[in-house]
């Protein structure tokens, strides 16, 4: 059974760990779609921290991941089709959109599984910049009140 999920994967942390771990008692291939910075960007306000090379070699590195391939356009459907998945995996927070409709579709014609998991709410790569940002915020105050005038 190949099991495929997708992400941003920006700032790999536990939660992506988690994820990929749980596709893993799914079936016996993993692979993991990688949404390039436009794709990203097509969707949310930036573009991810880490470059798309770094996160798909990192994500390469895991024992857990069998396949990694980059998308360059938000849509799933080829990829479905292509690695012939059995299991597609997706988050609490899939939605709606035109593009998550699609490939729902696509793999319910197919007979082919989509599973729901739920993130796991320790961390997040938002979560992860947001308090990097206010570190970087705190550690810019104190260097400023503590130079001698």
């Amino acid at each position: 059974m190949l099991v495929y999920t997708v992400g941003t994967f920006d700032l790999l942390h536990v939660g992506h760990l988690a994820l990929l771990e749980q596709c893993r008692t799914f079936g016996d291939v993993v692979a993991v779609g990688v949404a390039s910075d436009s794709v990203v960007n097509s969707y949310k306000p930036n573009i991810p921290v880490i470059p798309l090379d770094q996160r798909l070699e990192m994500l390469k590195s895991l024992r857990c991941v069998d396949i990694v391939r980059p998308y360059f356009e938000l849509e799933y459907v080829s990829a479905c089709e292509e690695l012939d998945v059995d299991i597609f995996v997706v988050g609490s927070d899939w939605g709606k959109n035109p593009h998550n409709l699609a490939v729902e579709a696509f793999l319910r014609s197919k007979d082919k599984k989509i599973i729901e998991v739920f993130y796991n709410s320790r961390t997040s790569s938002t979560t992860i910049k947001k308090n990097v940002v206010a570190q970087s915020r705190f550690d810019n105050a104190t260097s400023a009140a503590s130079v001698p005038m």
